[in-house]
C-alpha cells in the first residue's frame, strides 16, 4: 500500500472532519480574495472623492470584520483537522502494536527494539503530519492560488496576470528537484534516529553490565557518535527543506518586478486604474502563502513517504505462525508428538529430529539433555512460537494448528528460562494472567512458589513495585514470582523451562512438593538440567542433538546406564560434596 492510498482511505473513513475543515478553508480563501478587491474599490472611491464619513468607516469596519472572521475560521479548521489527524496516529500505532504483539521469535531475531520504538514515534509522527498538515495546507494553498490567480487575470487585468506568472514554471521545476533530495535526506535522518534510539535502549537495558565491565566511556563515545550522525542527518534534511524558501523568494521577487514594471506602464497609458494596480499588488502578496505552502506540503509528503517506506514492511510482515485455526477452546487431553522435525531458519542442523512421544493428561513429563539438545525448542513448538517442518503435534486429539492462537495460549501457563517481570507491583505481576484473582488467591500462589515470605519482607509487601524487568528482585525471586503467576493462571498445561535453575536445592524441593499438591490433575512438562527436579516425573525424555535417545521413568533410566544415569551420578556426587 502506498502513502497516497493509506491517506486516501483514512480521509474516506473520516470524510466529515475533512469536509468541515475544507468548507472552512474555502470560506477563508473567498474572504482572502474579497479583501483586496474591496481595498481596490475603496482606493478608487477615495481618489474620486466618492467616499467619506460614515460610509468610509462602514467599509473599514467590513474589512476588519473579515479579518476577525478569517482568524476564527483558521483556528476552527486547525482544531477540526488535528483531531482527525491525531486519530490516524492512534490507528497506526495501534496497528503497529498489534502486529508486533502477534509476531514470533523469528521476526525479533532480525529487528532491533530501538528501531521498532522509533517507528512508533518519529515515523508515525511523519505519516500523521502528511495526513494532517500536508493534506489541508495543500488544499488551502491550492484553493487560494486558483482563486487569487483567477481574480488577478479575470477581474483585474489578464495581460498583467499572465506576465507575472512567467517565473512560476521555473519554481515548479526547482520544487521537483528539491523534493527528491528531501525524500532521501528524510529517510536517512529517520534511520539515524533509529540507530541512536536502539543504542540508548540497549545501553539502559544493560547498564549494570556496562558498569561492571567499565565500559561507560566507550558507550558514551558511541552515543556521541550516533547523536552526531543523527544531528547531521536531520540538519541535511532541514537544509534541503530550507531551499524551498529561496526558490519562492526569487519567484516572488521576479513577479513583483514584472508587476510594477508592466503594471506601471498600463497605468501610465490609462489602461488600468491605480486602485486596480493596488488590488493586483495585494493579490500578488497573497500568493506568498500558496507558494510557501507548496514547499511545506512537499517537504511533509516526502518526509511521510520516507517514514511510510520504513513502516509498511513491518506492518505487512507475515506472521511467523499463521493463526488460521478454528477451534476456540482447548480440548484437554493427551499430548501426542509424531516424528517431529524442526530446524531454525538459516541453520542446516536439525533442532529436533524425528521426536515422538505421548503424554497422557494429568501426567508430568521431564525433558533433559545437554545444552542445545532441543528441550526449549520442543516447548516453543507446543506454544506455537514456531511450527515444525515435518511431523504432527496434537493436544486432546486435535492438531495444534487447528486451535486459535488465543485459545491455545490461554490453555498454557509458561515459565521461561529468563523470567520476565513488568514494571508494576508484585501482586500485579502475579495476577497478570488472571486479573480477577483475589489477594488471597495471589498470596496462595506465592506460597506454592515459595516466594510469599520474600515478598512480605519487601518495603510494601505485595504492593512493592519491582522496577523494569523486575530489577529490584534477585534472579531466584523473579523465577519464583513467574512460577506463582503460572500457578495462578490455572491453565490445563504447565510448561517449566529450566524455571528452577536460580533457586537452591532446598527451595527447589519445597516448590516441587507444592507443585505436586497444587497441580490438581493438570499436565506438566518440565525441562531441566537438574535431574533431581524430575525424580517424580511420570516419564522423562532424554534429548541429545535433537534426537530422542532415552525414555522412561527415573528408576528405569538410572538402571539403563546411559547418559541420564551418568549425569545422575555426577550430580549426586556434586550434591554430596556441597553438603560436606
Amino acid at each position: 500500500m502506498t502513502l497516497t492510498r493509506l491517506i486516501g482511505g483514512f480521509v474516506f473513513r473520516h470524510w466529515r472532519a475533512y469536509a468541515a475543515a475544507g468548507v472552512m478553508l474555502a470560506a477563508i480563501a473567498l474572504l482572502i480574495v474579497w479583501v483586496p478587491r474591496q481595498v481596490g474599490h475603496l482606493v478608487d472611491a477615495l481618489v474620486a472623492q466618492r467616499l467619506s464619513g460614515p460610509a468610509l468607516w462602514w467599509e473599514i469596519g467590513r474589512l476588519l470584520g473579515a479579518g476577525v472572521l478569517i482568524y476564527g475560521l483558521r483556528v476552527a479548521w486547525r482544531l477540526q483537522l488535528y483531531s482527525a489527524a491525531y486519530r490516524m496516529g492512534v490507528e497506526l500505532r495501534t496497528r503497529l502494536y498489534e502486529r508486533l504483539a502477534l509476531q514470533g521469535p523469528r521476526f525479533y531475531q532480525t529487528r532491533r527494539t530501538g528501531d521498532l520504538m522509533a517507528l512508533a514515534t518519529n515515523d508515525v509522527d511523519a505519516v500523521e503530519m502528511a495526513a494532517g498538515e500536508a493534506m489541508l495546507a495543500g488544499f488551502d494553498g491550492t484553493l487560494t492560488l486558483v482563486l487569487v490567480v483567477a481574480t488577478m487575470t479575470l477581474d483585474v487585468d489578464w495581460r498583467l496576470g499572465l506576465v507575472v506568472l512567467l517565473p512560476f514554471p521555473a519554481m515548479a521545476l526547482s520544487f521537483w528537484w528539491i523534493s527528491r533530495h528531501v525524500h532521501d535526506a528524510s529517510h536517512e535522518a529517520l534511520g539515524a534516529f533509529s540507530h541512536l534510539n536502539d543504542h540508548v535502549q540497549e545501553t539502559l537495558s544493560g547498564v549494570r553490565t556496562l558498569r561492571a565491565l567499565g565500559l561507560e566511556a566507550r558507550s558514551s563515545q558511541r552515543f556521541a557518535a550516533l547523536a552526531g550522525d543523527a544531528a547531521a542527518s536531520s540538519l541535511k534534511a532541514q537544509r534541503w527543506e530550507a531551499t524551498y524558501e529561496p526558490a519562492v523568494g526569487f519567484t516572488l521577487t521576479m513577479a513583483i518586478v514584472l508587476s510594477l514594471g508592466f503594471g506601471g506602464w498600463l497605468v501610465w497609458r490609462g489602461e488600468m486604474t491605480l486602485g486596480q494596480l493596488t488590488s493586483f499588488g495585494m493579490y500578488l502578496g497573497q500568493l506568498i502563502w500558496p507558494m510557501f505552502a507548496a514547499g511545506w506540503v512537499l517537504a511533509l509528503i516526502e518526509r511521510g513517504r520516507a517514514a511510510w517506506g520504513r513502516l509498511a514492511p513491518v506492518l505487512d510482515e507475515p506472521l511467523a505462525v499463521d493463526d488460521h485455526g478454528s477451534v476456540a477452546r482447548v480440548q484437554a487431553g493427551a499430548i501426542e508428538a509424531t516424528r517431529l522435525v524442526f530446524s531454525y531458519p538459516g541453520q542446516a542442523q536439525r533442532a529436533l529430529d524425528e521426536v515422538s512421544f505421548t503424554l497422557p493428561a494429568g501426567r508430568t513429563l521431564g525433558l533433559v539433555g545437554p545444552t542445545g539438545a532441543g528441550k526449549s525448542t520442543l516447548l516453543k513448538l507446543l506454544l506455537r512460537q514456531w511450527t515444525a517442518q515435518h511431523g504432527t503435534l496434537c493436544w486432546g486429539g486435535t492438531p495444534l494448528a487447528e486451535y486459535t492462537l488465543a485459545a491455545l495460549r490461554a490453555g498454557i501457563a509458561w515459565v521461561p528460562q529468563e523470567a520476565f517481570l513488568f514494571s508494576a507491583s508484585v501482586a500485579d505481576n502475579i495476577s497478570l494472567a488472571r486479573p480477577s484473582a483475589t489477594r488471597e488467591q495471589v498470596e496462595q500462589a506465592a506460597r506454592d512458589a515459595c516466594v510469599h515470605e520474600d515478598i512480605q519482607r519487601l518495603p510494601q509487601g505485595y504492593d512493592t513495585p519491582v522496577g523494569e524487568r523486575g530489577v529490584t528482585l534477585s534472579g531466584g525471586q523473579r523465577q519464583r514470582v513467574a512460577i506463582a503467576r503460572a500457578l495462578l493462571a490455572d491453565a490445563p498445561l504447565l510448561l517449566l523451562d529450566d524455571a528452577l535453575s536460580a533457586v537452591d536445592t532446598e527451595t527447589e524441593s519445597r516448590i516441587l512438593a507444592a507443585l505436586r499438591s497444587a497441580r490438581q490433575g493438570r499436565t506438566v512438562i518440565i525441562a531441566s538440567h537438574r535431574l533431581s527436579t524430575l525424580v517424580d516425573a511420570d516419564q522423562t525424555l532424554v534429548l541429545r542433538h535433537g534426537r530422542l535417545t532415552e525414555q522412561g521413568t527415573h528408576r528405569a533410566l538410572v538402571e539403563l546406564g546411559g547418559w541420564y544415569a551418568t549425569q545422575w551420578r555426577v550430580q549426586q556426587l556434586e550434591a554430596s560434596l556441597d553438603e560436606a
